[in-house]
């Protein structure tokens, strides 16, 4: 559900250009180019699946996300790739794989 929102959210609403992801038991990761200001991007992505995460555990009235969220501005293309290699091999340091490839949850799997 969160993968399709993230992809939604860059190919229909076009809020953002996506160039990784990863989504793991207990935080996402995005890197993205924001096409309209930040707070409305989290407001919208966190509304969103936060609902639909609440109607899939059977929860009604409860908070799914926390209220902040970091970011960082990239500013140059080595640090977009080490950006993009950090999110995308967090899976990896976790232990939760051997590859990145292997997590299902991740840009790394269409690369």
């Amino acid at each position: 559900m969160l993968a399709a929102a993230l992809q939604y959210g860059e190919t229909v609403r076009q809020f953002y250009k996506m160039y990784a992801w990863v989504i793991m038991p207990n935080h996402v990761h995005v890197v993205l180019e924001p096409r309209v200001a930040m707070p409305s991007i989290m407001r919208w992505l966190k509304g969103r699946t936060g609902r639909m995460a609440n109607r899939i555990l059977g929860r009604a009235g409860m908070p799914f996300w926390q209220e902040e969220s970091f970011d960082h501005w990239v500013r140059s293309t080595e640090e977009l790739q080490e950006a993009i290699e950090y999110v995308e091999g967090n899976p990896v340091r976790a232990g939760l794989v051997e590859t990145k490839e292997q997590w299902a949850w991740s840009s790394a799997r269409r690369s």
